[in-house]
């Protein structure tokens, strides 16, 4: 835990267990010396701004591995703990757990030869007054040879052209293995939004993949427009079905009554949050791997290609080096619809 403050109930009780960040400070959360493995994040900040303008896509969480210039994790950290649309939403999987009120929980086992260091940067318009954290590691007498490092990265695709797919990883190189992904989808038209397929690229795929799936809601284990019948089974009065399980899960949208598909008077739902671990069920790549969604709707009456606002973690373990990410967007260029 850092940044404890001296308590008023003496020595050794409980202070005030929290730090605070001016407005584009960047705070060392934790420099570790190895072979160790880190177990366990937690962390949480109650503020909010609201609007899209929430610090969850100011705070930018980054990991740098065995003294690493290039960090191995570079995530807005709402989005790290799928929440990416600045608002705290219930997560009850595996490796990510997001309780009331807030506290983000992340059990991704995230090895270190030589050293962890962890920091995080303020890039909110104002100061944060209250980030609490807590990081819980094993040191180890050593560490197989090729043992694979934790890397997550952020992307983001504003309105594309329709016809585009959102890229969630590329520019992979070495040995590794994909463990996840979590998306933010704002669904900028109307319709029902989710028959875009993920599209797994391994090694020497070239037009096309090793992995195709049915479509979107399907890769994150859902079905149907995730629409359900009321508690009465009524067929008439039906609502979007969220849901958080061990591996998979659609725990996020904004609130709506409407139809994804046949309400043509209202709007379908506009932000969604989904999540899917590759624990039981890796996708190994021996020299590259490239991820993509793609942007397709159906209207009740046919396939159509949408443009709308997608924003993405992948999770993967790989052998350093990595080549670097893409520059980090600026805060106007990552804010949430």
């Amino acid at each position: 835990m850092g940044g404890m403050e001296a308590s008023k109930l003496g020595s050794g009780r409980k202070g005030r267990p929290k730090i605070s960040l001016e407005q584009g400070e960047v705070v060392t959360l934790a420099d570790i010396q190895g072979p160790g493995v880190i177990r366990h994040i937690w962390c949480t900040t109650m503020e909010s701004s609201g609007g899209g303008d929430s610090v969850l896509r100011d705070l930018i969480l980054r990991i740098y591995w065995d003294d690493e210039a290039s960090a191995s994790v570079e995530v807005p950290i709402g989005d790290f703990f799928c929440c990416g649309f600045g608002t705290f939403c219930r997560v009850d999987s595996l490796m990510v757990s997001v309780a009331p009120m807030g506290g983000m929980n992340c059990y991704w086992p995230m090895p270190f030869k030589k050293r962890a260091r962890i920091t995080l940067e303020n890039d909110h318009v104002d100061k944060i007054e209250r980030f609490y954290y807590s990081i819980d590691h094993t040191l180890e007498e050593s560490l197989p040879p090729q043992t694979a490092n934790f890397h997550a990265q952020w992307r983001r695709s504003p309105v594309c052209p329709p016809g585009t797919d959102h890229v969630i990883l590329d520019s992979v190189v070495g040995r590794g293995h994909f463990v996840g992904t979590y998306l933010a989808w704002a669904s900028l038209g109307r319709y029902w939004w989710g028959e875009g397929e993920v599209k797994v690229f391994l090694d020497d795929d070239d037009q096309y993949p090793t992995i195709c799936t049915t479509g979107t809601e399907d890769y994150f284990g859902g079905a149907w427009c995730y629409w359900e019948p009321d508690s009465q089974g009524s067929p008439s009065e039906r609502h979007i079905g969220t849901y958080s399980t061990a591996f998979l899960g659609y725990p996020y949208h904004s609130t709506s009554t409407s139809h994804p598909i046949r309400n043509y008077s209202r709007e379908t739902v506009p932000s969604h949050g989904l999540y899917r671990w590759h624990i039981l069920d890796p996708i190994h790549f021996r020299r590259h791997v490239r991820i993509t969604v793609q942007q397709i709707g159906y209207n009740d009456r046919q396939l159509f290609e949408r443009s709308d606002d997608i924003s993405s973690v992948a999770y993967w373990y790989q052998e350093e080096p990595h080549v670097p990410f893409p520059l980090f967007p600026a805060r106007d260029a990552r804010k949430a619809r």
